[in-house]
């Protein structure tokens, strides 16, 4: 049985991602990391900090310790850090949303990226040009941050709101770039609203598990 390994820095998209697991690579023994200090202390210095990467790399050399078969990073505004902590060990350290910037670059060249909190914007938009590079393209990137969004669906536990404002800025996305990427996971909770959005609307856990499940096939 494979042992895969999620940190997350929040409990925002843990039932998703596990269920998602339970659905994808139903043979695989999912554990989790939880450290929601991650996630804060993220947001109160606009970036990872030296301790934010020590812990990283600490919980990354601690599943692979354990027999981890894979490393699954939830949150964007850490990836930064988790490229580093990957450093460390041979075991595969797959961010949430790599695929997403992938398909992403594959699907335009004028990028929307939508984020609801200010920390992850940078590393979002960084790893989609850093995607495009590696394909050899040629991208333009657009910003969209609808900052404090998150806290309203997480401390708040106010969904409709929390939607109503990112709405706001997916349709502005939609009429000025070829393909919006949803930079947080947490923002799977809007898809039921964007059926109607004629670009496409890409989000991270399921490509993200997708690819998972390949890595430890080995594929």
């Amino acid at each position: 049985m494979k042992k895969v390994y999620i940190i997350h820095t929040s409990l925002v998209s843990h039932a998703e991602l596990n269920a998602l697991f339970a659905e994808l690579v139903p043979d695989a023994k999912v554990h989790n990391i939880v450290d929601d200090s991650l996630l804060h202390d993220v947001m109160q210095n606009g970036g990872i900090t030296p301790k934010v990467i020590s812990r990283m790399c600490s919980y990354v050399q601690a599943a692979a310790a354990n027999g981890a078969d894979l490393i699954f990073n939830q949150c964007s505004s850490v990836g930064e850090a988790a490229d580093i902590a990957a450093q460390l060990v041979s075991v595969p350290v797959l961010k949430v949303d790599a695929p997403m910037s992938e398909k992403a670059v594959e699907l335009g060249k004028k990028i929307g990226v939508v984020a609801t909190v200010r920390s992850t914007m940078k590393p979002s938009c960084n790893l989609v040009r850093s995607k495009a590079a590696e394909a050899g393209k040629q991208i333009d990137v657009v910003e969209y941050l609808v900052d404090g969004a998150l806290d309203v669906l997480m401390k708040e536990k106010n969904r409709e709101k929390h939607n109503a404002m990112v709405l706001e800025s997916v349709r502005r996305a939609e009429a000025e770039c070829d393909v919006i990427v949803l930079a947080q996971g947490s923002m799977t909770v809007l898809l039921p609203e964007l059926q109607d959005v004629k670009k496409p609307v890409l989000t991270s856990p399921r490509l993200g598990v997708e690819r998972a499940r390949k890595l430890l096939e080995g594929v």
